[in-house]
C-alpha cells in the first residue's frame, strides 16, 4: 500500500464533468489499496473573477487598494468550492472522502498576503483520517497566517499546497495532473516536434521553471528536491484504463546507469515574455553601487534577474542592465527615481520589448560547446543578444520579443531535442505548457 498525494489544477476540474473525471482517477488510486489525499485548484476562470472583483472595489478610491488579508478570504473561496464539490462526487462513487481547507488541517503560513510561505504542516487529524481509508480533499493555495486569517500562497500555490502536505506526510509520491500529459523540451504550440521526457532531474525542472515554463511552479519544485520527493506530472484528460506514464521529475542520482540520460546535454528550451531591461547610464564606478541597486529592488520586493555591469564613455563610471518582471516596471521605476541621489546614475533607459530564452540540462555540467551551439543557431537566424546569463547547467539570452518563437525554433533544432536517444517513446522534456498558467 503506497500513500499518493493527487493535484489537480483548473482545467482539470473546470466543469462538472471533469470533476466526475477527476473523481474516477481519485477512486481508483484507493481502490487499488492506496492512502489517497487530494489538493485541488479553484475552476478554471475563477481566481480571476474573484480577482477581478477585488480589483473593481479598489477602483472606487483614488488612493487605489492594497492586498491586505479581506483579499485572500475572497481569492480563496474557489478552492474551497472545488474541494467540496470533488467530495461529493468522490462519496456518489461510494468512496469515503471529505474535503480539508487550510486552515483546517492546519497548514501554516508567514503573514505576506497574496504570497504566503509555508511554515509548517500539523498532520495529526488528516493522517489519522487517511488511515481510517477516508479520501481527504483539501483546498490548495490556501493556509492560515498567524494572524489565524487565511492566507495565500500566491500564483500556482496549489503545486505547493500539494508537494508540501507530500513531504509533510511521507508520501510515497506526488502526482501533478495538468492538461498535457508530462513535462516536454519545448513548448508544443510553437515547436510540433517537440517531445515528452520520460525522466527530469529536479535541478533541470527548477531552472526551467524559473525560466518560464509553466508546467510547476518554482516553489513546488524547490520543495521537493530539498526533500526528495518524486513528482510525476500527467494529464487528467486520459480515462483511467488509458496509458498515462508522464514524466517523472526525480533526482539526478537516478538517471546513473542510464546511458540514454547521460548522453542528453540540453534537456529543453523555455522562454518568457514576461521581462523588461533596465539600462542605469553613467552610474559612479565605486565599489557598492550595484548593491545600491540590489538594495533598492528588494526594498520594493522586486526581483532582479539579470544583470551585466559594462564600462561607459565617461571615465570614472560605468553602466549597468538588468532585468525584470514585467509586472514591475511601474514599482521599479519608483523605486530607482526614490534612490536617484542615493545610487547616483545620470539616465535610464526602458525597454519592455524583451522575451528570455534559455536552454538547461544536466548535461551541460560535462560537455564543452552548448554556448557555441547556442550562439551560433541564434546568430545564423540574425537574433541580436542583449544580455547573457549563464549557470552551470542554463544559459539564459535576453532578446527582440518580436524574435522569440524563431529563437525557440531554431534551438530546440540545434540540440536536435526532436530526436529520439535510443528506443525511447516519451523519453522527452517540456516547457511552458500546462494548467497552472491563471490556476491555483
Amino acid at each position: 500500500m503506497a500513500r499518493i498525494v493527487m493535484k489537480f489544477g483548473g482545467t482539470s476540474v473546470a466543469d462538472l464533468d471533469r470533476i466526475r473525471r477527476v473523481a474516477a482517477l481519485v477512486a481508483a488510486e484507493h481502490a487499488n489499496g492506496n492512502e489517497v489525499a487530494v489538493v485541488v485548484s479553484a475552476m478554471s476562470g475563477e481566481t480571476n473573477r474573484l480577482v477581478g472583483f477585488v480589483d473593481d472595489l479598489s477602483a472606487d478610491s483614488n488612493a487605489g487598494g492594497e492586498i491586505d488579508d479581506e483579499y485572500d478570504a475572497i481569492v480563496a473561496s474557489g478552492e474551497q468550492v472545488t474541494s467540496g464539490l470533488l467530495s461529493i462526487a468522490l462519496r456518489r462513487r461510494g468512496v469515503k472522502a471529505r474535503s480539508w481547507q487550510g486552515w483546517q488541517i492546519p497548514l501554516q503560513t508567514d503573514g505576506a498576503h497574496a504570497s504566503a510561505r509555508i511554515k509548517g504542516i500539523e498532520t495529526l487529524a488528516f493522517n489519522q483520517s487517511l488511515k481510517d481509508g477516508v479520501v481527504g480533499v483539501v483546498a490548495g493555495f490556501q493556509g492560515i497566517s498567524p494572524q489565524g486569517r487565511v492566507s495565500t500562497l500566491g500564483r500556482g500555490g496549489s503545486d505547493t499546497s500539494a508537494v508540501a502536505l507530500a513531504v509533510a506526510l511521507k508520501a510515497d509520491r506526488c502526482d501533478i495532473y495538468t492538461d498535457v500529459d508530462g513535462v516536454y523540451t519545448t513548448d508544443p504550440r510553437i515547436v510540433p516536434e517537440a517531445r515528452r521526457l520520460g525522466r527530469i532531474a529536479f535541478e533541470e525542472m527548477l531552472e526551467l521553471a524559473s525560466q518560464g515554463a509553466k508546467v510547476l511552479q518554482t516553489r513546488s519544485v524547490e520543495l521537493a528536491m530539498n526533500n526528495n520527493l518524486p513528482i510525476r506530472v500527467l494529464t487528467s484528460f486520459k480515462d483511467v484504463d488509458e496509458d498515462n506514464p508522464g514524466t517523472l521529475v526525480c533526482s539526478e542520482e537516478s538517471f546513473k546507469g542510464d546511458k540514454i540520460m547521460e548522453e542528453r546535454v540540453v534537456s529543453g528550451v523555455a522562454y518568457s515574455r514576461d521581462e523588461a531591461q533596465i539600462s542605469l547610464l553613467r552610474l559612479n564606478d565605486i565599489p557598492g553601487v550595484v548593491a545600491r541597486v540590489c538594495g533598492a529592488m528588494s526594498e520594493a520586493n522586486i526581483s532582479v534577474d539579470m544583470i551585466v555591469q559594462g564600462t561607459s564613455r565617461r571615465e570614472d563610471s560605468a553602466n549597468l542592465v538588468f532585468t525584470i518582471g514585467r509586472r514591475d516596471l511601474d514599482k521599479t521605476l519608483a523605486a530607482l527615481e526614490a534612490n536617484k541621489e542615493k545610487i547616483g546614475f545620470d539616465g535610464l533607459l526602458v525597454n519592455d520589448k524583451v522575451s528570455k530564452v534559455s536552454v538547461v540540462g544536466i548535461g551541460m555540467r560535462s560537455h564543452a560547446g552548448v554556448a557555441h551551439t547556442m550562439f551560433s543557431a541564434l546568430a545564423e537566424r540574425n537574433i541580436n543578444i542583449e544580455v547573457i546569463a549563464t549557470s552551470e547547467i542554463k544559459i539564459s539570452v535576453l532578446i527582440d520579443a518580436d524574435m522569440t518563437e524563431l529563437a525557440v525554433r531554431a534551438l530546440h533544432s540545434a540540440f536536435e531535442l526532436g530526436v529520439s536517444l535510443g528506443n525511447s517513446k516519451g523519453n522527452s522534456m517540456g516547457d511552458s505548457t500546462g494548467d497552472s498558467k491563471g490556476d491555483n
